[in-house]
């Protein structure tokens, strides 16, 4: 019997029609396995995954191979995005059986007992090929094999936790200073960008916002101290990275937002899922870049990602969903991609030629005999190119493009994951907070804002903030993730627009990180709580990933905050988990970027800008206190009425002093006497 019908995720209820005797992750299934003593078949993945879905349709679906699971084997599907704690101990152990990364779907084969690993692998196809055994054979292997050699196989899995507990918990003996290990990571990067295409490596091409986002925090304080020489390179590889990424196939140039990865190396096509971790991180990495003056092809990417995020993403309600998925109608990028004679139909002569000069229509088509739309080259050289008057070409594009965006939208759309995420809300919340506040773009801080409204009034339940919400039901108890990117998230929200409730939420999850996951003897964050249900190994994640590692989200956020409360307590937490996590920074420093922002900290004193006065008077010194890429500064506008503002502050109390703005420039812990006059304040932010 398959008893996945009444779960609240969509990846699970996918499955709920297979023939095979799926259970979710729970107590009946466990106790199922040891009392029958046979081994579990645990598969995770996501909804949005291809090859999750092509497993499902050549194997899952399929009665013989369903009948072969079910035999022999007590079969769990889990939802890596529900429960990314299985996800991370489970990939964890393959990346060591395997020395190599996983992926999605992971396949593992659990000892009852234990329900340790004894072996592993991703996706394996119906009938052999690629290399891989089917996977009908496979399964009759696997069973044969645990039980013929069952000692031999429990003796190899009790190594394997005995190795993923030494890897997280040994003490590691850091050598290099604070500045080394930034100058590293940079020399690193270096190494591994791509020249000539930007990005780091060669194909499958992530976008690495944590690695960019280093280089570029780099760069701004290399350049600010102009006792050293400037890093010219560093920032090459930023802004050639973002101008190939939003040229490229990676990009969604109709609707906005960016795909998950590019299969190729010059970024023209991508696996088409769309996540919204990912836009939540690019959006704030783009709105960084603008910081450094305006660019055209940057803006026109922030501003169509973020109208996706809200038209598309965003629950009536407030919370944005997961994903879309990379298939629809069964083919991966139906939805996406065009024949040059439909693109034809749909536009004038004039409108067709810029589409086709700007878009390679004129060139091979690049995905399966059709055309992901990607940018050639520059925009101005296309104009050029087609001896058009700027406005005339910019018409025909807006023209085209909305005709495009149109005709797209009546066709069968990809599947929408639509449970909201605590942890991917929190990404999203701060890059659209920070796109908003560097373009000027009220109804995005609305959308950031009403999200955030969303988590503290649905999500946070009995004391503590739950992981996922799905139709009303909250579900999982959160992870360290959810914790520390929605502080991070409210941290750039507050920046944006000061209110009461985001400080009070943004407290109460700093308060609860500490007593809920804080390693109170070896420094650093579990990546699950102290009361959660016991697993073959706890995480402390460092490493960057497709997400930020939780130590370093948590580093960062708790840095933030208490330097903007005034509180030691979250400055001390962040510097243990620091302190405990150097010695992994130490083995490759590039892999820890996120770490090192936080790292950072300790290196450049941040400053923190605090205005306070009537709402309307504030914008003008806002506006001063936020020119330019200054990452060592973050400036708060506090209104004179706000309940929670830093109690270090002096109370103003006099109706003369009320009636204008105040600013303090703190470093540390310590601020500097009030500025009150705007002309002195542009000096000081000088």
């Amino acid at each position: 019997m398959n008893r996945l019908a009444a779960e609240t995720s969509p990846y699970l209820r996918q499955h709920a029609d297979n023939p095979v005797d799926w259970y979710p992750w729970c107590d009946e299934a466990l106790e199922l396995a040891q009392a029958e003593d046979r081994p579990i078949l645990l598969s995770i993945g996501y909804s949005s995954c291809h090859w999750c879905h092509v497993m499902a349709h050549e194997s899952f679906e399929n009665a013989a191979t369903a009948a072969v699971m079910n035999e022999r084997f007590v079969n769990i599907k889990v939802d890596r995005e529900e429960r990314p704690d299985l996800d991370r101990v489970y990939q964890f152990a393959h990346q060591l059986l395997n020395r190599q990364s996983g992926g999605w779907p992971l396949t593992a084969f659990l000892d009852p007992e234990t329900r340790r690993p004894f072996f592993t692998g991703t996706y394996f196809p119906r009938q052999p090929r690629y290399g891989l055994p089917g996977f009908a054979d496979l399964l009759m292997r696997i069973s044969d094999t645990f039980r013929a050699k069952r000692e031999e196989l429990k003796g190899q899995s009790e190594k394997l936790t005995v190795l993923m507990a030494q890897l997280v918990h040994s003490k590691r003996q850091a050598k290099a200073d604070d500045r080394t290990l930034l100058n590293v990571a940079r020399e690193q990067l270096g190494k591994q960008h791509d020249a000539l295409e930007g990005g780091f490596g060669s194909a499958p091409k992530f976008p690495m916002p944590a690695a960019l986002e280093r280089l570029l925090r780099h760069w701004a304080h290399i350049h600010a101290d102009r006792s050293e020489r400037p890093d010219r390179d560093a920032l090459n590889i930023v802004m050639t990275t973002l101008t190939k990424m939003a040229r490229g196939g990676i990009y969604d140039h109709l609707g906005g937002g960016f795909y998950r990865y590019s299969t190729d190396r010059r970024w023209a096509v991508p696996h088409f899922e769309k996540m919204l971790y990912d836009n939540g991180a690019l959006l704030g990495l783009y709105a960084d870049a603008l910081a450094l003056g305006p660019d055209p092809l940057f803006g026109g990417a922030v501003v169509e990602t973020a109208t996706w995020l809200m038209r598309e993403m965003q629950h009536p309600e407030g919370g944005y969903y997961a994903a879309l998925d990379a298939d629809s109608e069964g083919e991966e990028g139906r939805f996406y991609v065009w024949r040059r004679d439909a693109v034809k139909r749909l536009l004038t002569s004039d409108e067709y030629l810029v589409i086709e000069t700007l878009y390679g229509l004129d060139k091979p088509a690049n995905f399966e005999g059709k055309w992901n739309l990607h940018r050639r080259d520059a925009w101005r050289a296309v104009v050029e190119r087609l001896y058009l008057a700027p406005e005339d070409a910019e018409r025909h594009l807006a023209s085209a493009k909305a005709k495009l965006l149109a005709a797209r939208a009546e066709r069968e759309p990809p599947g929408r994951d639509d449970k909201v995420l605590a942890s991917w809300n929190g990404l999203a919340i701060f890059g659209l907070a920070k796109a908003g506040m560097r373009l000027g773009e009220p109804a995005w801080l609305d959308s950031a804002t009403r999200a955030a409204d969303f988590v503290r009034t649905r999500m946070v339940e009995d004391g503590r903030l739950y992981a996922t919400w799905k139709d009303g039901t909250v579900n999982y108890a959160g992870y360290l993730d959810d914790y520390a990117n929605m502080m991070l998230g409210l941290l750039a929200l507050l920046a944006a627009r000061w209110r009461d409730e985001d400080m009070a939420l943004a407290t109460f999850l700093a308060d609860e990180l500490l007593n809920r996951f804080e390693d109170r003897d070896g420094g650093g964050f579990f990546f699950t709580a102290h009361d959660h249900e016991r697993l073959i190994h706890r995480p402390k994640p460092t490493s960057d990933d497709a997400l930020p590692p939780g130590n370093g989200s948590a580093a960062r956020a708790l840095f933030a905050l208490g330097h903007l409360a005034g509180e030691p307590r979250y400055l001390d937490a962040a510097q243990r988990s620091l302190q405990w996590s150097r010695g992994f920074i130490e083995q490759h420093p590039a892999s820890h970027c996120t770490l090192l922002t936080a790292l950072e900290e300790t290196v450049h004193l941040p400053q923190v800008v605090i205005l306070r006065g009537p709402a309307a008077d504030m914008d003008a010194w806002l506006d001063v206190a936020r020119t330019g890429f200054r990452p060592w500064r973050t400036a708060y506008g506090i209104p004179y009425d706000a309940e929670r503002a830093p109690q270090y502050l002096p109370r103003l109390v006099s109706a003369d002093t009320r009636a204008r703005v105040s600013a303090f420039i703190c470093s540390g812990l310590e601020c500097g006497a009030p500025i009150t006059d705007l002309a002195a304040f542009e000096r000081a932010m000088a």
